[in-house]
Formats: C-alpha cells, structure tokens, sequence
C-alpha cells in the first residue's frame, strides 16, 4: 500500500484552545517556500509542545512546507492535550526516490490526547503512480502518508494501527483512480474508530478493515472512485485475529469497482468475521454492489494455494441497500466450503441493472431475508 502518493486534504472547524502554550513552526527555522526541508523545525516544534505540562498547540501558518519524513514520538510528552492546527500544505519530496521504501512519510506514535485540526497534507504521488503503471520493476513500494500507532484519545488521521478511541471527520483523500495500491484510510489492530462525514476518491479501498479490528463506526462517506469499502483480506495467515462490531451507515458508492465487500484469501486460518452492520448504502452504477469474496487471489499465482478459507463470517447484515449495479450480479455471497457463511440478513434490498432485474449467487452462505429483495433472495435458511 502506498498512501505516499495520496493527496489529503481534511477541513474541520475549530479555534485555538483558550490557555495553551502556542508554538509557531516557523519560529523554529520552518520555511513556506514548499522548497526547503523543515522536518527539522516541526520536529523541534513538536518536542517544545511535548515539554509542556498544560495544552499546547502547534501552529503552522499558510503556506507550503516541505517534510522529507518526521517521526512524532509521544512517548516522553509530559502535555496531555497537543493541538496541530493547520493554515498549510505539508509537501512530501517530489521525488518518490527520497523517501523510497521508508515504512513513513509522517509518524505519529505512543502519543495521548491528540488534535489534528484542518490543512493540506499533499502526497505528491502523481510521479511514482505513473512508476507502477510502467511495470518498471525499480519502482519503490510507497508508504504510508500519514500512519498513526498506538494511540489514544482523538485524533483525525489516514492510518490506524495499535489505536484506540480515534475520531476522523470532515476529511477529503484524494488520488487518481488508476493509481495501484492507493488505500484512502486503513484500519487495523485498533478499536474504537470512527470515520465520518468525509470524502474519498482513490485507485484501491476507500476505506480497508483490517485484522484486529473492533468496535469500528463509519457514517456519511462518499466513496468513488476506487474499491468500496473492504474488510479484508483476511485470513492469509493461520495465527490471525479478527474482525467484530463494525457498523458502516450512510454511504454512497460512486463507479466503484465493490461497494461494501467481506475478502478472505482460501487459506487455513483461525480468523473471523462477524457482527457487522451494512445500513442505508446507496449504489450509483457499482460493478459488485454487495459481495464476500472467501476465494479472493487478485494475481493467480502461487500464493494463492487454492485451499478453503478458514476466516469464519457470521452475523452480517445488510439492511436498506438501493441503486444501481453495473452488471447484472448484483449480489454475489461466495464463502468458505469449510465455514459456510452463517447469519447473512438481507433486508430491503432494491438493486437494478440498466432498469433490469438484477440477480444473486450464493456459494454456502446461510441465513434470512425479510422487505423487499431485489436481487431475488438465494440465501439457504440458517
């Protein structure tokens, strides 16, 4: 994944906290040029804010710095409260090169009591996009654009893992449709997120669900172009944890490849998936409105064994889903030979294709209906 070559932009209202320690990013040598490196000054910026025992706030002015990579380490913060607000654009290099195959372009980890607040982070992506395109074997993978660990509290952000009670709102992710690899915001290992009320148009997932994850909320997304919104894949190795307690309401899904969609590599693994909740969905011309995918293997190749899957799925509904499929399988539940997929609702179903009848294929998957169905229902009864 490479979100290296996304450019973000998230727009959230705020003021500056009364009674906070205030640190300007350009009084410790940052330029707005959008030429010279200033990954030193933000990080000396950060650590005055981290040496505060009250609320502190970073501030960065208008105008466009360039960061090379920078590492925000929270773990010897003495301030509970840090307070980044934005007036800017952060620049990565150009140059897809400089950073290479470093796991970061911007860190932040072990940090408590976070707030990121409006801005233009700009991946520059475009060059290394077209890289991958070439097949030039040289290319380097990317990273992520902005990866956040073991966190705590609130925080608006693109990547989440190790992370616990986050909150993303009023964001926009922005990359081409036919850039590789380009997950919008990714999930995993962490519990108690919240994406809401935002943007996302990327060449992969707009939003990936990974193992480990729980008590994931996501309401008001505007999806397209890209994948639809993914939990998984899951399930490639054996010693894997799971997915439980996601609600994905209120969105819409513009000419994406899936919409909301369940993936499992048909390999042994002792991972699940269950009590998910898919609730008002809008379809506008999906190729794969609605599909779990237990086969998944996008490259044919040998790591793909073609064994079933292990990843058990249980306990998924489907409440309220309506518009448009670009082809005429509109539903489309393929699950593990060996764990058939149990608990499957489908309630006020109303999918077309082309003003057509759309249609269903279930492969082992279990469970009941109720409203109407439209794709007939092909679920076996529980």
């Amino acid at each position: 994944m490479s979100l290296l070559a996304f450019f973000f932009l998230f727009l959230i209202n705020s003021s500056l906290a009364a009674n906070t320690n205030i640190y300007n990013v350009q009084n410790y040598g940052a330029k707005s040029d959008g030429k010279t490196d200033s990954s030193k000054a933000f990080l000396n910026a950060w650590a005055a804010a981290c040496a505060s025992t009250s609320p502190a706030t970073i501030n960065v002015p208008s105008g466009k710095y360039l960061i090379h990579n920078a590492y925000f380490n929270g773990q010897t913060c003495k301030s509970k409260a840090v307070t980044i607000h934005i007036d800017g654009t952060l620049l990565a290099p150009s140059d897809y090169n400089v950073i290479g195959n470093d796991e970061n372009w911007i860190k932040f980890e072990k940090v408590n009591g976070i707030s990121i607040y409006g801005g233009t982070f700009d991946g520059q992506g475009a060059a290394l996009w077209a890289c991958k395109k070439s097949n030039n074997k040289k290319c380097p993978d990317g990273d992520y654009g902005i990866d956040f660990l073991q966190l705590k509290q609130h925080y608006n952000e693109w990547s989440n893992h190790g992370c616990h009670n986050v909150k993303l709102q009023g964001m926009k992710v922005l990359a081409q449709g036919n850039s590789k690899n380009t997950d919008g915001i990714h999930v995993k290992l962490s519990s108690g997120v919240s994406i809401v009320n935002s943007q996302i148009g990327t060449g992969d997932d707009c939003v990936s669900i990974g193992p480990g994850t729980s008590n994931l909320w996501i309401e008001g997304i505007a999806c397209g172009p890209g994948h639809g919104i993914s939990i998984g894949s899951s399930g490639w190795k054996e010693q894997e944890l799971g997915v439980q307690n996601v609600t994905i309401k209120t969105v819409t899904f513009t000419g994406t490849t899936n919409g909301v969609r369940v993936k499992t590599w048909a390999r042994p693994s002792n991972g699940f998936v269950r009590n998910i909740l898919f609730q008002h969905i809008v379809m506008v011309n999906v190729q794969n409105p609605i599909i779990i995918d237990q086969n998944y293997c996008p490259n044919h190749d040998e790591s793909c064994p073609q064994q079933s899957s292990g990843i058990k799925i249980s306990d998924v509904t489907y409440q309220d889903i309506h518009g448009t499929s670009a082809t005429k399988v509109a539903v489309k539940l393929d699950c593990s030979t060996t764990n058939p997929c149990s608990g499957i609702v489908l309630e006020d179903l109303n999918l077309s294709y082309q003003n057509q009848q759309t249609e269903a294929s279930c492969v082992n998957a279990r469970g009941r209906v109720s409203g109407l169905q439209k794709p007939t229902n092909c679920l076996l009864k529980n």
